[in-house]
This record gives C-alpha cells, sequence and structure tokens, in this order.
C-alpha cells in the first residue's frame, strides 16, 4: 500500500481522536488550577442558559402563552446543549446539588465547590435580571414555588425524590466529576423533561437550588425557599449512597472514565489541544 493511500484514513484517524478530546476533554486540564477561570466562566454561561429557559419557560407558562410541556421539556434540552457545548471544560456540573454530590463520592475536590457554588448563583441571578429586563417583575419570574393545593411539605418530598434520580443518572453517566458525552447529556437531559412532564404541577421540579436561587432573589419571592436548597441536597446525598451500593466507592481509575465506555483515557496529542 503507498504512502498516499494511508494518508486519508491516518487523517481521519486524527480528526476522530480530536472530536473524542473535544467531546470528553482532558483530565489533567479538568484539574489545572490554572485553567480554574475557564471552568468558572463555563459554570456562570451553563447555569445561565439552564436558568433562562427554566424560569423564561416557567414564567410565560404562568402567562398562558407556553404549554407545560414546552416549558419543562426547556431545561432539559438546554442541559443537553450544555453537556455537549462545554461539559469537557467544567463538567456542566450547573447546580450546586451536582457539584455537592461529586465531592461527597470522592470525585471533585471539596475545595473547588464553593468556586462552583458562587458561579452557578451568579449565573442564575444574571438570567433573571435578564428576565426583569424583558418582562418586569411578573409571574414570580418563573419561582419554583409548591402548586396549588400543595404544601410545603409536600414539594419537599418530591424534590428530594426528583433530585435524588437526577443524581444517580449524572453518577451513572457521569466520567468522574465531568457531565461529558452524548450518553451523558441525553441521560441528564432526558431525565429533566421527564420529570417536569409529570411532576412539575407538585413543586415545579426545581432539582437545582441554584435554579430556586434567581427568582427568589431577583423577583423577591422567597415562599418555601427552604424546600429548594435542603431538598437537593439530600436527594444528592442519598444518591451518592445509591451510588456507592450499585458501584462500589467514587474517586478511581474507572470513574473516570465511565461516561466513554473505556477503561483507560488517552489524551489528545499535544499539537490538538
Amino acid at each position: 500500500m503507498t504512502a498516499d493511500k494511508q494518508t486519508p484514513l491516518a487523517m481521519h484517524e486524527e480528526r476522530a481522536r480530536y472530536r473524542t478530546y473535544l467531546a470528553f476533554g482532558d483530565p489533567d486540564e479538568f484539574g489545572d488550577p490554572r485553567l480554574g477561570p475557564r471552568r468558572l466562566f463555563a459554570e456562570v454561561l451553563g447555569t445561565f442558559m439552564l436558568v433562562l429557559a427554566a424560569a423564561g419557560g416557567g414564567l410565560l407558562h404562568a402567562r398562558g402563552e407556553i404549554s407545560l410541556a414546552a416549558a419543562v421539556v426547556a431545561p432539559g434540552l438546554t442541559v443537553l446543549a450544555a453537556i455537549l457545548a462545554m461539559g469537557a471544560v467544567s463538567g456542566a456540573h450547573l447546580n450546586p446539588a451536582v457539584s455537592f454530590a461529586f465531592a461527597l463520592r470522592g470525585d471533585f475536590p471539596w475545595w473547588r465547590v464553593p468556586g462552583y457554588v458562587v458561579g452557578q448563583l451568579l449565573g442564575a441571578t444574571l438570567a433573571c435580571l435578564f428576565l426583569l429586563a424583558v418582562f418586569g417583575n411578573v409571574e414570580h419570574l418563573g419561582a419554583t414555588l409548591p402548586g396549588p393545593g400543595y404544601h410545603a411539605w409536600q414539594a419537599f418530598l418530591m424534590e428530594i425524590v426528583l433530585t435524588g434520580g437526577l443524581v444517580s443518572v449524572i453518577l451513572g453517566t457521569a466520567s468522574k466529576a465531568q457531565n461529558v458525552g452524548t450518553i451523558g447529556a441525553l441521560g441528564v437531559g432526558g431525565y429533566i423533561a421527564l420529570a417536569g412532564l409529570w411532576a412539575a404541577p407538585v413543586s415545579g421540579t426545581s432539582m437545582n437550588p441554584a435554579r430556586s436561587f434567581g427568582p427568589a432573589l431577583v423577583g423577591g419571592d422567597w415562599t418555601a425557599y427552604w424546600v429548594y436548597v435542603a431538598a437537593p441536597l439530600i436527594g444528592a446525598a442519598i444518591a451518592v449512597g445509591a451510588a456507592t451500593i450499585l458501584r462500589g466507592h467514587g474517586g478511581d481509575a474507572t470513574a473516570r472514565t465511565a461516561a466513554s465506555g473505556a477503561l483507560t483515557s488517552e489524551p489528545a496529542p499535544d499539537r490538538l489541544r
């Protein structure tokens, strides 16, 4: 076989390695302290996108302009897109409960959690400031509240169960502390949409303290906000316990590449980084 005939195959393999690198990233870069600002920006941007869709959808549904199905599917699709776009950069946590779960499982250092949480809360706040500028302070800015006819304790229990399911999906598809790859994006985004389709009338299906923080802060309505902080954290802790039973302890080499389906990880060539 001549060298000319080998060139197209070699180029195809190089492009495939590069696409894999873009999708799954490099564990060394994910842990590189010099790239901390890039990761935090990704969390701000990703959470902004999520809360814009979630709170904006809730606001427009309350005004009767879109259906409940559209309002709850939109954030699921947004998370799917965010994982594909920036999961290799920050892990696309977009949720303090998710960062907490990764740290509790031993796949994410505790000292990085506060920065991620601040970035997530900032992204949520900016999204709601945008909604305030566009629509004014109407319909609680899409806040998550117990539904009509439901008490705070009912919403609390629902959020525990829903968040436990969400974090279980995340821990089962993530690569260590990163939501990456098509499988993870479809699993997490699909779960968020499905949970909203059946449970939104009870609690608003927040499953995310940052998603609830933005509308509460900007809109000034802190009704039952404790539900949307305590319940997701409890649900996340339960999911970590379930993951330990199902898969053993986190923090090992296998956890780092679970989403890719491989037991080893090959970083991209230096010139492609």
